[in-house]
């Protein structure tokens, strides 16, 4: 370490067990989610996000970029899925009006439905690996922690915030 830098205490011990519980639940519930979301409504939780995303947008379109950031995905990742989808039927690309240059992604009515049917088991596993664990905590002072961590770390992925 530099000599110029400022030393920092060491995490405490509640500090350091936090921060790894943390990490475990940042790996591990994108992973269990997604086993529910393809085992049982047999679409990925990115696909289900996606339609998510483009259901809540005014007229149900994206730019490729918006959704890619509210998404928190890279836009090649978002290109992937979107493709995938695309495939089925259930998300159009067009042509962005504003400039003529980017690409918006469209939630079709196929897609809406899609997202309708897999919804209930977004739901059953969300309260089962999330909502479960938290009995007692308050909801409210915990989301404006998170969003207070989120915002720290970059730019808002929500194109709506």
């Amino acid at each position: 370490m530099p000599s110029k830098e400022r030393r920092l205490p060491p995490l405490s011990p509640t500090e350091e067990e936090f921060v790894r519980e943390l990490g475990r639940v940042m790996m591990a519930l994108p992973r269990v989610v997604d086993t529910d979301m393809t085992r049982d409504a047999g679409i990925a939780l990115s696909e289900y996000t996606t339609l998510m995303h483009l259901s809540e947008a005014p007229g149900r379109y994206l730019r490729m970029s918006e959704l890619a950031a509210a998404c928190n995905l890279s836009l090649s990742g978002m290109t992937r899925v979107v493709n995938r989808l695309e495939k089925q039927g259930l998300i159009q690309r067009a042509k962005c009006d504003e400039d003529g240059r980017g690409w918006n992604a469209v939630l079709t009515d196929s897609g809406l439905e899609r997202l309708e049917r897999a919804w209930p088991t977004h739901l059953v596993s969300v309260r089962r690996h999330i909502l479960d664990h938290l009995g007692g905590h308050d909801l409210a002072h915990l989301t404006s922690a998170l969003r207070r961590i989120a915002t720290a770390s970059g730019p808002p992925c929500d194109p709506r915030a």
